[in-house]
C-alpha cells in the first residue's frame, strides 16, 4: 500500500472525520489518498489559517480531533495562529504538513524550513514521518495525545518522497478506553 494511502486510512481508524485546508504541490500524493476516503471529508479553505480556526471549533464543541492541511513553507506558517489558539483553548487538532523530500531537507531548497522546530512551541507534539512503516504508530500517538488531558494540537510532517513509497505496514486498530468515574447510583451513608 501506498504510504499516502497508509496515512489516510490510520486517519480513518482513528475516527477522523474531517480535515479543513488548502492543498500544495508537497502534499499532492496525500491529496489524492484523501480523495479515496470515504468517511474523511476535506473542506477547502481560501487560507489556513481559516482552516486551523475551523479545525479548532470543531475539536473544541465536539470533543473530536479534526484536521487542518496545510503544504511547506509559508503554507505551515500560515496555520500557526490557529494552532496556538487550539493549544492554548485545549482543543484535540491534527496539524497536517506536506514537506519538500528528505533528499533537500538540509539544503536552502525553494521554501524549505524546519516545520516541526516551528510547531514545537505550540503543539503538544510535532515530528515528521522518517519512514513509511511508521505511519500508523505516529498516526496513533498524534490523534491519542491531541485527546487525552489536556487536549491540544499536534502537528506530524509528511515529506512528499516518504508519501510516495510503498509500505507493508496496516493501520492500528486503536483501542477506546473510558476514564473511570465514580458511580451515580452508589449512595454512601454517613452511619
Amino acid at each position: 500500500m501506498k504510504a499516502s494511502d497508509l496515512f489516510v486510512k490510520s486517519l480513518e481508524a482513528e475516527g477522523v472525520e474531517y480535515i479543513f485546508g488548502v492543498p500544495g504541490e508537497e502534499n499532492a500524493d496525500f491529496m489524492m489518498s484523501l480523495e479515496s476516503s470515504e468517511t474523511i471529508r476535506f473542506i477547502l479553505t481560501r487560507h489556513e489559517q481559516g482552516a486551523a480556526f475551523m479545525a479548532e471549533i470543531y475539536g473544541r464543541l465536539t470533543g473530536h480531533t479534526a484536521g487542518c492541511l496545510g503544504t511547506l513553507g509559508p503554507g505551515a506558517t500560515n496555520l500557526i495562529t490557529g494552532v496556538a489558539d487550539s493549544n492554548m483553548d485545549c482543543a484535540p487538532m491534527l496539524v497536517l504538513t506536506g514537506q519538500g523530500s528528505t533528499e533537500r531537507l538540509h539544503k536552502e531548497s525553494h521554501q524549505i524550513m524546519n516545520v516541526v522546530q516551528m510547531f514545537e512551541p505550540v503543539t503538544k507534539w510535532a515530528t515528521t514521518v522518517l519512514h513509511e512503516n511508521n505511519i500508523p504508530e505516529i498516526v496513533r500517538k498524534a490523534v491519542r495525545l491531541a485527546r487525552t488531558e489536556k487536549p491540544g494540537a499536534v502537528h506530524i510532517e509528511l515529506p512528499e518522497d516518504i508519501a510516495k513509497r510503498d509500505s507493508n505496514s496496516q493501520p492500528l486498530v486503536p483501542q477506546r478506553f473510558r476514564r473511570p468515574v465514580a458511580d451515580e447510583t452508589i449512595h454512601w451513608s454517613s452511619d
